[in-house]
């Protein structure tokens, strides 16, 4: 029997109530809670809708509700819930395991003084947290969340595992991570990357690899060799440890804690990449607690794949995942992609041989990718070179592209391809690295002019990709409206000013409606000589409706951010 009373705890953007409200009896009371008070909501224009909509559907909404102090925020007459569900529970951003062992051990002691006599618990955890047998990975009983035991603290046994399904709750917008590279995934960047990765085994043994490497990389900066160390400048790097944490702080955990981690690069107070523009002072304290950083690209992780016992010269070694990099904001760069990776490794003696193959048949492949959705009869052509670099042995992957406008052609660059000399351990290989940004090429192969319609939560985006066929994209937003906003501000002659660390706050509090910054002017005071700088903030979005009032607010609290982390004084 359907749940009467249903209520949901821990909501973020209140996409999940939204979703699940659509799918309820009407006889089923909803009620949807968040820690946040309206204050701290109205920050973000997708809560904001979602409420709107939940209030339309008569759903009762709570603030400030701590799910582990359940009685405290209902009375006894309004007690007594059927279910109640907790999506994805954790502590925040420097959290550890006890941390959210404690936050689940609260959270199930509390539901016993609210929920009816035959009520049920739903918890939604990530792969492996449970620490149960249904979990895959299995990690380590003291490394896990311990589900059971937890919910045993609150007189509650586990009955049923269910995989959690996306899909049940269309226009769920989960705040962690989605899969797009996964098998049952339908997304453009998935379909790309299995053509480009079937046609390179049309000519080369491969050997497809798991990413079970970590998104937070930890460890010393010496795995990394001279010709990939410079990606770590664009690096996001992470402070894990606070004063006086304990000894299961984060920086402490596995792997598997460090991607619990990471629930969205918006929610994340990163500090200045080490080394940046000389700023000791900023860095300081980085390198003596954790050298921890969002993985630039899987570049970083080839050491582990060709030290690997069963690592095979000859074969094409494939490894795909998500990547993440500070940028400029710009339509054609973005903040988090998806990255495919072929390392091969071949004898010296061979080298010029295998590594012209690999270039004539990567070429084939993408100028094949790339003409599919021209129109028919169209002479104009997307184009791809491979341009070497200063050094003389490295190259980049750019592509001529005329899918975005009949009087352009946009140089863009899609990737790399790096060699390396014979090292100690493979004295007589050579090894060549292949990289691609998946999100840009499929982009190109499709015409879609806005990197962030890829990672949008409509359904109406994957129902323009038909299996089997390429189509020039449509977007279903039409002139979506642009709003403009100037920003000027003093400097601090003895901080200095970080343009890269701009774009970085702006997009994160702009939630990535800003799709232009632009440098406006520069001016010096004649008498104190102190520099103002000012720039030109431009919000539009794609796929979601964008209002005046909401855009008046983020930029108020742009302002507010610039001055807290850049240490600049608005004007």
């Amino acid at each position: 029997m359907a749940p009467r009373r249903l209520l949901l705890v821990g909501e973020g953007n209140f996409s999940f109530a939204a979703a699940v409200s659509e799918t309820l009896d009407p006889s089923t009371s909803l009620t949807a809670t968040c820690l946040q008070f309206p204050s701290e909501v109205a920050r973000d224009p997708v809560a904001w809708e979602n409420l709107r909509r939940l209030r339309e559907r008569g759903t009762k909404i709570r603030f400030g509700v701590d799910c582990t102090q359940l009685a405290d925020a209902f009375e006894l007459h309004d007690r007594e819930f059927d279910q109640i569900c907790f999506n994805f529970p954790h502590c925040g951003r420097k959290a550890g395991v006890a941390r959210n062992r404690e936050l689940l051990a609260r959270f199930f002691q509390s539901c016993a003084d609210v929920l009816a006599e035959e009520g049920e618990v739903h918890v939604a955890l990530c792969r492996g947290q449970g620490g149960t047998p249904a979990d895959n990975p299995t990690r380590e009983w003291h490394n896990s969340w311990q589900v059971v035991a937890m919910a045993a603290l609150g007189g509650f046994i586990l009955s049923d595992v269910h995989s959690f399904s996306c899909e049940a709750v269309p226009g769920y917008k989960c705040t962690g991570y989605r899969g797009f590279l996964e098998a049952s995934s339908r997304h453009p960047i998935k379909n790309i990357n299995d053509k480009l990765i079937a046609e390179l085994g049309k000519a080369f043994p491969l050997k497809r690899l798991t990413c079970s490497f970590p998104l937070l990389p930890e460890g010393e900066t010496r795995v990394l060799t001279s010709w990939n160390c410079d990606i770590l400048s664009a690096a996001f790097w992470i402070n894990l440890l606070e004063e006086n944490s304990s000894s299961e702080s984060l920086t402490g955990g596995t792997p598997q804690d460090m991607e619990d981690f990471l629930v969205s690069l918006s929610e994340l107070s990163l500090p200045r990449s080490p080394g940046r523009d000389g700023k000791e002072e900023v860095n300081e304290g980085i390198y003596g607690q954790a050298k921890i950083w969002l993985r630039p690209s899987l570049l970083v992780h080839v050491q582990a794949v060709i030290q690997a016992p069963d690592f095979l010269p000859g074969f094409l070694h494939i490894l795909s995942g998500p990547v993440f990099q500070k940028c400029r904001i710009s339509p054609f760069t973005m903040p988090a992609f998806h990255e495919t990776l072929f390392i091969l490794g071949f004898n010296h003696s061979l080298k010029d041989g295998c590594l012209q193959s690999l270039l004539d048949h990567l070429k084939g492949i993408l100028d094949s990718l790339l003409t599919q959705s021209l129109q028919e009869g169209s002479k104009r052509s997307n184009s791809v070179e491979f341009i070497f670099q200063p050094n003389g042995k490295d190259y980049m992957i750019d592509v001529k592209s005329h899918n975005f406008g009949l009087d352009c052609a946009k140089d863009l660059i899609i990737g790399s391809v790096t060699t390396s000399v014979p090292s100690i351990i493979h004295e007589d290989q050579c090894f060549v690295f292949v990289s691609i940004n998946l999100d840009l090429l499929a982009m190109l192969i499709w015409g879609i002019s806005d990197w962030r319609m890829l990672w949008t939560f409509d359904k109406r985006f994957l129902k323009n990709f038909v299996p089997g066929k390429i189509e020039p994209f449509k977007s279903y937003s039409l002139y979506p409206p642009s709003y403009v906003h100037d920003i000027s501000f003093w400097l601090d002659e003895k901080k200095g000013f970080d343009e890269l660390e701009f774009h970085t706050i702006a997009r994160a509090v702009s939630q990535d409606t800003v799709i232009s910054i632009q440098f406006l002017s520069r001016f010096q005071h004649p008498e104190t000589e102190q520099v103002s700088l000012c720039y030109r903030l431009t919000y539009k979005t794609c796929d979601k409706a964008l209002t005046r009032q909401q855009v008046a607010s983020m930029q108020s609290q742009f302002r507010k951010e610039i001055q807290r982390q850049l240490h600049v004084t608005p004007r």
